[in-house]
């Protein structure tokens, strides 16, 4: 375990046992993760996606209340994670960090309440794996822009053009997202994070 550059956020490397079969990994322990992060991650929904070189993915968010907490892995492929605090009062409000998460490691990032999620696929057919500690709930599904120059997150591939939806090209900046008070709040966050 490694604490992130981010308060509460945090990324996981598990131990790989390859034999003449191929390998078995254990890429969530909730004894282990609770032990680490001092309280349970209650996991409500699992999702996936998979994506092409280049594809840019967030910097997703969850709208706080309801909040949601996030587990991610890569199960094949590479690709470059980023964690960034959205968290309005965080003291890393408006930083980020980074993990390279792949197949080989399954080294996995923890993401609380509040902080934002995005990623670029450093390999074809990249899988990313999500736990989540809530259910899906569209309107409350919301982005920050991935190419904000503030943020300046390094998504750029050499040769490959970014490929986004048009949802995450259409999304604010962070200063514009914290101009119109969509942000989530920081002890909101930290109270909900406590509770889960």
């Amino acid at each position: 375990m490694t604490e992130l550059a981010i308060e509460g956020a945090h990324a996981f490397t598990p131990e790989v046992f390859p034999d003449r079969r191929g390998l078995f990994v254990t890429t969530f322990q909730q004894p282990r993760f609770t032990e680490t992060t001092g309280h349970a991650f209650p996991v409500v929904q699992t999702c996936q996606s998979e994506s092409a070189r280049g594809v840019v993915r967030g910097v997703h968010f969850t709208a706080t209340p309801p909040g949601m907490a996030k587990h991610v892995y890569c199960g094949r492929g590479r690709a470059l994670d980023f964690v960034v605090d959205l968290r309005v009062g965080s003291p890393t409000f408006g930083t980020w960090d980074t993990v390279e998460l792949g197949a080989g490691s399954f080294r996995s990032t923890y993401l609380p309440v509040g902080v934002g999620h995005a990623f670029v696929a450093l390999e074809d057919d990249t899988t990313m794996v999500y736990l989540m500690s809530g259910p899906y709930v569209a309107e409350n599904e919301l982005a920050v822009s991935p190419l904000d120059p503030e943020l300046a997150l390094p998504l750029a591939l050499n040769g490959v053009e970014p490929v986004m939806s048009d949802r995450d090209v259409a999304a604010p900046t962070l200063a514009q997202a914290l101009a119109a008070g969509i942000l989530p709040d920081y002890e909101t966050c930290r109270a909900l994070e406590a509770a889960l």
